[in-house]
């Protein structure tokens, strides 16, 4: 059984608030705040909390404002009141069930769900936790960390008795740490996929993606390429590590490395790569031959470009993707790429949390899959002059 917590709309995942577009009442702000300071370990369970007047004060509200926002946390469990003494942060919100399989909970947060290789990680991840019952909880943060803050508190408020997460943005500081510590105290165990934090000590599993870079500019030059470019996502780990396997395979080769032959974009200039894609080829035409891509969307970004500007493929511009995704698979030119684990790193992270929750000991901190070079159509062999 699944339980997809967020909708899509329009092509972007999006919460209950976003979809509807409504500005929040200001009881709500109240309690979103509480709540927030809640869950992330600012107020502790038994902490008092700031009076009715300091709330009304700090929020510019009227008392009936505050008092109905108290109400209504604490009918949810995260407060609870002493008469002539205050208001307290309960634990009555947490309803982890704590004891048979059957209605244990496992959250999944990704960084997108419906696109890329995406899917296919998810139904490794609910192909596992169905064998054995467990319900799956499921949130996408859009690769923005307020999002991926909304989603930690959904699986905190929820309960959930296990989390698997793809890091958001993992290449800056996150900060929403707290969050994750949060889990950690309360003993939920949670592993992280594709990428982590390196703040946290946490399991996970991912690709060795500097191995495969490496292998990619490796092949170029086994091809005879000497001018090799990169096109690189900098805010996610992956493309920290893949230029890390870039950069060592031209190293090894004794080739120059070239800063003008990297294009690098993130998350908010990805809408704009086509247009950054097509000054780069540009200005790289005359001297740069193949290509090396952060993985296949971006791969057939680069094949798109250069048939706008009348560059063939492979004979003018080779190129190679990673991950093998489904677009490569399908797409009108066979792609030049490196294996990603996609389902089965799905299977194993829920694997991992299944045996985690029975209490199994000696569970791998980390698994690191070896990536395949496949062959396509768009790399060529460099004619020896």
């Amino acid at each position: 059984m699944c339980t997809y917590n967020y909708l899509k709309l329009n092509g972007v995942w999006m919460n209950n608030d976003e979809r509807s577009g409504y500005v929040k009442p200001k009881y709500q702000v109240i309690i979103d705040d509480i709540k927030s300071h809640i869950l992330s370990g600012t107020y502790s369970v038994g902490m008092q909390i700031p009076t009715e007047s300091a709330l009304q004060e700090s929020y510019n509200v009227s008392r009936q404002t505050v008092r109905k926002a108290i109400l209504e946390l604490s009918n949810e469990g995260f407060l609870r009141s002493e008469k002539g003494s205050g208001t307290y942060v309960s634990n009555q919100y947490r309803t982890r069930s704590g004891g048979s399989t059957t209605n244990r909970t496992i959250g999944v947060i990704t960084t997108y769900i419906s696109d890329y290789i995406f899917p296919s990680i998810i139904r490794g991840i609910e192909s596992r936790l169905n064998e054995d019952n467990y319900s799956l909880l499921l949130a996408s943060t859009n690769n923005d960390v307020a999002q991926e803050k909304k989603a930690l508190e959904m699986m905190l408020s929820y309960g959930v008795d296990g989390l698997i997460v793809e890091p958001t943005k993992s290449n800056l500081y996150n900060p929403n740490i707290a969050y994750y510590l949060s889990f950690k105290e309360q003993d939920v165990p949670f592993t992280m996929i594709n990428a982590f934090y390196e703040e946290l000590e946490v399991p996970f599993f991912r690709l060795d993606d500097v191995q495969s870079s490496y292998l990619a500019t490796r092949e170029l030059i086994s091809k005879g390429h000497t001018q090799i470019g990169i096109i690189a996502k900098m805010d996610d780990l992956q493309g920290k590590y893949r230029m890390k396997g870039y950069i060592k395979a031209l190293g090894e080769a004794k080739l120059r490395f070239h800063p003008e032959q990297v294009l690098s974009f993130d998350t908010n200039s990805k809408p704009d790569l086509a247009q950054h894609l097509d000054a780069f080829l540009n200005e790289n035409r005359d001297m740069m031959t193949a290509i090396v891509c952060y993985n296949d969307e971006v791969g057939l970004e680069v094949v798109h470009a250069c048939r706008r500007l009348d560059i063939s493929i492979p004979d003018d511009m080779s190129i190679i993707g990673q991950d093998n995704s489904y677009i490569a698979k399908n797409a009108s030119i066979k792609l030049t790429t490196l294996t990603h684990p996609q389902e089965q790193m799905g299977r194993d992270a829920a694997e991992w949390i299944i045996k985690k929750l029975q209490g199994k000991k000696d569970l791998p901190d980390n698994t690191c899959y070896e990536p395949v070079l496949i062959e396509g159509e768009t790399v060529k062999e460099m004619e020896i002059e």
